[in-house]
This record gives structure tokens, C-alpha cells and sequence, in this order.
């Protein structure tokens, strides 16, 4: 039914300002249940492990550890990498996000699909890959004789490498959908090229920027695999050092420390963004997303095309060339053929069945993070905010939360926490998705709340005052412009979960390995077949990734072509 047929029923009255309070409380009572039962509690948990000991709390050691030299080092290092990692990154996906958004040219769909492949490939794949072209006999070393692997270069060039698509992806997917021809008229009343570019289009982009500038600076301040192998002995983030604190030393006083440390400086970092990026936040005029984009013209437009194609093969595709080649070292395939076989006591079943296992595990814990992020979103959308301003910015920054907390304590709690009834889980399979949910979440969120809240509020309440139920406002206005949105947090869910590591690591069964979790066994054991296969199943695991990327394009070019007789 139309929604001009609505005009013979009795028009809707006003919203009081304290149904729409219940109505943001209704959305986010599921994700604070969520977050509160699958991450809080965990955390609490391991924490209290390690600084309440015989029941009396020892606080005096929060002051000990931090007055340690070596800790101050950790604590540094763990900042300024995290920042000149995110502004590297910016500096090099924003002209990728532009191209991306606005050009049109042969191959963009598998191209696409590539450049978020190594978002979800295991660190330490990633950080050996990079071992192999830095390194002691690397391709640097054998071409030029030179080596990185000793330097903070190896680190902020492994992370580009990873957050790329963050960028691209995130930024990318609102700059294409901003109306081209408001920068036009600010053109057209003699504002230049670059100024109508700063002064209409980058206030726009702010939100999206802010969003993937915050997840590329979480994901670096919590860098684990690609320090821990680049980094060697010289370098240390927080979360290598919890991890050697609770694996190595079995210190979990010193652990529960730099974990609230860890948790207090994303809290203060994520406060800080809630309160500036909201000022920002205006309507926007969106459009759709292809109508955007074009063929490149000019010399300029195709020697920026050039060097983004040119950045993307030498930081992103040629360590995946390496992957794929050290995997093929073996005559007839070799260690693809020793991977459906179970030599050895490392699993309880081949190797290859962890390419099944991640995929079932991947979808369960897209749809998990699709359904919580989704009522997250929703609720932070909604700008009858009223007396409940506080509580919502508080919401907002715990959804980010996971990002910023170490993997490493998130895992161990789950052990823990998760081991009597009525929440005895360790037993079941359903551990592993949720754990993979908790870090897909944030993205589901970050990526829709900026199409959300570019949606001119009075379409919905011109909607309502016809007489629109909420549900029927939500379809038929805000679903139309935030499905290309949802697609493209469904891939980042999807992507995420199939190179989770931190957590799953620990809950992972031997029987149910995961790729990553499988990767990471092989390569910590010694022998060429160990490590040959280790190669092999990361390339297996590229090659499904960009699979199921490719297959994500289509379904939403399809879309996107048949709008027009849907809506």
C-alpha cells in the first residue's frame, strides 16, 4: 500500500518527547544486553582474576607497574605508531576512496574486492609476509640491499597494508553517494576546484573520516601479530606485552593492569570523537551511488587513477603475490595435498576442514553483528535524544569498546567467565560467533550511522504524520538509502569474522580449528611442510575472502540497478 493512500486516515498525533526516549531505550536494550553479557562481563572477570588475590584487592600494584621504565616505553610506543600508522594510512587510502567513489574504470568490482582481502588475513600471515620482502633475504635485501625488518617502517607499512579498505570502504561509501553537483554550484559562483572541494565536500566526509580514522587508530593501538614479528624484541604495543605478560610470564597482576590501561585510554579516545564528530553531523542530500561515478578525464584524473592502482599493487597485492607464490614452492601442489591430511598430532581433523569451519562461524557471526549493530544504529540515529544526551554518547563509545580492548583478555575471559550455567558455553559452537561478533559490531555501526544520519529527518516525519507506522518509516524511507550501507557492513561483518584471531585463538576447539587459528598452529611449529602449509591455507583463505567480496559487488550492483522499479 502506498503511503499517499493514507491521507483518509486520521492524521498521526505528535511524538511526545518521552515516547521517543522509550523508543531509543527499546533499540538499545538489546545491544547494551549483548555487550554487557559477552564483553563486560568477560573482562570484569579476568581482570578481578588478576588484581584480587586471597580476596583482598591489590590497587597498589596498578601504580607499581606503571612506574616500571620498560612499561613507559610500551605505553609510548603503543601511541605514536598508532598515530603515524592512521595518519599514513589517510595519507595514502583518502585518493584511493576518491577514485573508488568517483571513477568509473574496467575491473572496479575485483579490484574492490582485492583491496579489502588483506583486511582479514591472520597478522601473523601478514607480518611473515612482510618478513619475506623487508627481511634478511627479502626482496628489498636481494634488489637493493636493504632491510626494514629492524625499523618502525616494517610496522606502519604492515599496517597501510591492513586498514587500506577501513578507509576506502568507509569514506568511499558516502563520498559516493554525495550529491557531485553541490560542489558544482560552489563552483559555478566562483569558488576554485579545491575550495569548493574543502568547503563543501570535506565537511560532509567529516563523520566518515572521523569514523575510519578511529577504527584504523584502535586497530593500531591494539596491534598484536605484526609487531610481535616485525617488531622483534625492539618493539612492543600493550597487547604484545599482555600477551607475553599472561602467556610467557604468567603474570596476570602486571596483565590486568595494562588491560585497564588499555580500556581507559580507548574510553577517553572514544569520549573525545562522540563529542566532536556529533557537532559536525548535518543532513546531507544523497544520491545514488552510481550515478556518481564516471570515466576518468583529463590527464590529471587519469595519473591520480595511476598511482592509486600503482600504491595498491606495491603495498597491498604484491604481499599476497608472495603469500600465493611461497605456497606453490612444493612440486604438485604439494602443500595444498598435505593439508587434507592429518599427519601429526598439531589437529584432531585435516587441516582443510577449517576452511568450512570459518565460513559457518563467519555467517553466524555476520548475522549476530548485522542484528545488534543494526539496533545500535538505529537507535543512535534518532535525534529525540532529550534527557537521555549522556547515556546515548555512552552508549556510542561501548560499541567501539571491543576495538580498543586486548583480543588477548577478551579470550581468556571467555574462558573463564563463560564455564558455568546458565552462560556454560565453552562446550559449544556458538562461542566462537559470538566472540567474531563482538569485533564485527563496531563496523556494522560505523558504517551505517553516517548514511543514517545523513537522512533528512523530516522525510521520516512526513512519513509518520501520514500515518506511518515506525516500521513502515523505517522500510520505505530510510531502507531504500541505507541498503548499499548495509551491504557493505555485512562484508566488513563477513570479513572480519573469517580473520579474527585474538579471541578465537583461545576458545577455538581442536576439533573446529578456524583458518587463522589453523595458520597461526602451523606456523609455530618448525619444519618446511608446517610452514608450507601455513601458506597454503592463507592463500585459501585470500582466495574465499575475495570470493565472497566479488559475490557482495554483484548483489549490490544489482541493487542498485533495479531502485528505480523497486522505490
Amino acid at each position: 500500500m502506498d503511503l499517499a493512500r493514507t491521507e483518509v486516515a486520521p492524521p498521526a498525533r505528535p511524538r511526545s518527547p518521552h515516547r521517543g526516549s522509550v523508543a531509543r531505550l527499546g533499540l538499545m536494550a538489546v545491544p547494551v544486553a549483548f555487550f554487557g553479557v559477552f564483553f563486560a562481563y568477560p573482562v570484569v572477570a579476568i581482570t578481578v582474576r588478576g588484581l584480587k588475590v586471597d580476596g583482598v584487592w591489590r590497587f597498589g600494584r596498578i601504580g607499581d607497574v606503571l612506574a616500571q621504565p620498560d612499561i613507559r616505553h610500551v605505553l609510548w610506543f603503543t601511541t605514536w605508531q598508532a598515530l603515524a600508522s592512521t595518519a599514513l594510512t589517510l595519507l595514502i587510502a583518502l585518493p584511493g576512496a576518491y577514485v573508488f567513489a568517483r571513477f568509473e574504470f574496467r575491473g572496479k568490482q575485483i579490484l574492490r574486492a582485492v583491496v579489502t582481502v588483506p583486511f582479514v588475513l591472520p597478522t601473523v600471515v601478514v607480518g611473515t609476509a612482510f618478513l619475506a620482502l623487508l627481511g634478511r633475504g627479502g626482496l628489498l635485501d636481494e634488489l637493493w640491499g636493504v632491510r626494514l625488518d629492524t625499523t618502525v617502517w616494517a610496522i606502519l607499512l604492515a599496517h597501510v597494508f591492513f586498514n587500506y579498505a577501513v578507509v576506502v570502504r568507509t569514506v568511499g561509501g558516502l563520498w559516493a553517494q554525495l550529491d557531485p553537483r553541490q560542489e558544482e554550484a560552489a563552483r559555478m559562483l566562483g569558488a576554485s576546484r579545491f575550495t569548493a572541494w574543502r568547503t563543501v565536500t570535506l565537511p560532509a566526509l567529516g563523520p566518515a573520516v572521523a569514523a575510519a580514522a578511529l577504527m584504523v587508530f584502535l586497530f593500531t593501538f591494539t596491534s598484536f601479530g605484526v609487531v610481535q614479528i616485525l617488531g622483534g624484541p625492539t618493539f612492543s604495543t600493550l597487547e604484545v606485552e599482555i600477551y607475553r605478560q599472561t602467556s610467557e610470564i604468567f603474570d596476570l597482576s602486571t596483565a590486568a593492569v595494562l588491560t585497564l590501561v588499555q580500556f581507559a585510554a580507548v574510553g577517553a579516545i572514544l569520549a573525545v570523537h562522540a563529542r566532536t564528530v556529533r557537532r559536525r553531523e548535518t543532513a546531507l542530500r544523497l544520491v545514488d551511488a552510481g550515478a556518481t561515478a564516471r570515466r576518468p578525464r583529463g590527464a590529471g584524473q587519469w595519473a591520480l587513477l595511476a598511482g592509486v592502482l600503482g600504491s595498491i599493487a606495491v603495498l597491498l597485492v604484491l604481499p599476497l603475490a608472495v603469500l600465493v607464490e611461497r605456497s606453490l614452492d612444493a612440486p604438485g601442489f604439494g602443500y595444498y595435498k598435505a593439508l587434507t591430511r592429518n599427519e601429526g598430532s598439531l589437529f584432531l581433523v585435516p587441516p582443510i576442514e577449517a576452511v568450512g569451519n570459518s565460513l559457518r562461524y563467519a555467517f553466524a557471526a555476520t548475522a549476530i553483528a548485522l542484528l545488534i549493530g543494526g539496533l545500535a544504529a538505529a537507535a543512535l540515529t534518532r535525534r529525540d535524544a532529550g534527557r537521555l544526551g549522556r547515556l546515548v554518547r555512552g552508549f556510542d563509545a561501548l560499541l567501539m569498546l571491543p576495538l580498543g580492548v586486548s583480543a588477548v583478555t577478551v579470550g581468556f575471559g571467555f574462558l573463564i567467565a563463560l564455564d558455568e550455567p546458565p552462560l556454560d558455553l565453552r562446550s559449544t559452537w556458538i562461542l566462537v560467533p559470538l566472540a567474531q561478533a563482538l569485533v564485527g559490531v563496531p563496523f556494522v555501526v560505523r558504517t551505517m550511522l553516517p548514511v543514517l544520519r545523513a537522512v533528512d529527518g523530516r522525510l521520516r516525519e512526513a512519513a509518520a504524520v501520514l500515518g506511518a507506522s515506525p516500521w513502515r518509516v523505517w522500510r520505505e524511507v530510510d531502507l531504500p538509502m541505507v541498503r548499499r550501507a548495509l551491504l557493505i557492513a555485512a562484508g566488513f561483518a563477513f570479513a572480519v569474522s573469517l580473520g579474527e584471531f585474538g579471541a578465537t585463538v583461545f576458545i577455538a576447539r581442536p576439533d573446529n580449528p578456524t583458518l587463522p587459528v589453523a595458520v597461526a598452529r602451523l606456523l609455530g611449529r618448525a619444519g618446511e611442510l608446517n610452514y608450507g602449509q601455513a601458506m597454503a591455507l592463507s592463500t585459501i583463505l585470500m582466495l574465499v575472502c575475495a570470493v565472497s567480496l566479488l559475490v557482495l559487488e554483484r548483489l549490490r550492483t544489482g541493487l542498485r540497478t533495479d531502485r528505480t522499479g523497486e522505490f
